[in-house]
């Protein structure tokens, strides 16, 4: 049976509707896949497991050992999230010791806290890591953290001495702690010139 003019047009009018429908199916999955990766490259650069500490000296980068200190980690992360740290000092320094911060406002106040945490010391007292300060009371840390400026062994856990839980290190801007630890104290340790916090983020660059 011979085809008619109509029947011809009909099919010809199929097959294109078939690539318009395959062009915009593929045009979507396009547009879908680009928006996913759009997000995944945000996410990488967002890397949790990098923090950055601003200072009114410079920036600090630290890279935090979540594999060997997972509750500090984790207890860290969430009062940089909350910008708890955002506006607080440097209120404790000595030289070849460490600086200490991350608890008290310019005013000297101390902020309000969430419960304390766990003992995790098992990671070195090591010059340029980061570690909870805390009370006599092992389990006593919140907020505050100090960086070694020397190699502290004495910090490490030992019989009959708990120890301080390190949770990361600086990867970049050690030269910025140099500069804190070098700041005039008074009252045994409190900086005579605040050495602020302005923040602490996630991410950051490193300096080479």
């Amino acid at each position: 049976m011979k085809r008619t003019v109509t029947q011809k047009n009909n099919r010809g009018k199929l097959v294109v509707g078939i690539i318009a429908a395959i062009i915009v199916i593929l045009i979507i999955g396009y547009l879908v896949i680009t928006n996913l990766s759009a997000y995944a490259g945000e996410d990488e650069m967002v890397n949790e497991k990098i923090v950055t500490i601003s200072t009114s000296k410079g920036n600090i980068v630290v890279q935090l050992n979540e594999a060997e200190a997972p509750i500090t980690v984790a207890n860290f992360k969430q009062y940089v999230k909350e910008e708890f740290y955002n506006g607080t000092v440097f209120h404790r320094v000595i030289k070849d010791f460490m600086v200490q911060g991350g608890g008290f406002t310019p005013d000297g106040n101390q902020k309000k806290t969430s419960a304390p945490i766990v003992l995790e010391a098992g990671l070195s007292n090591d010059r340029g890591t980061i570690a909870m300060a805390r009370t006599n009371d092992p389990n006593s840390a919140t907020t505050q953290f100090f960086i070694n400026h020397a190699d502290n062994g004495f910090l490490n856990p030992s019989p009959g001495n708990p120890g301080y839980a390190v949770f990361g290190k600086v990867i970049s801007g050690m030269d910025v702690v140099d500069e804190i630890a070098k700041v005039q104290t008074k009252d045994g340790d409190w900086p005579v010139e605040n050495v602020m916090i302005t923040s602490i983020t996630f991410g950051g660059e490193i300096n080479v």
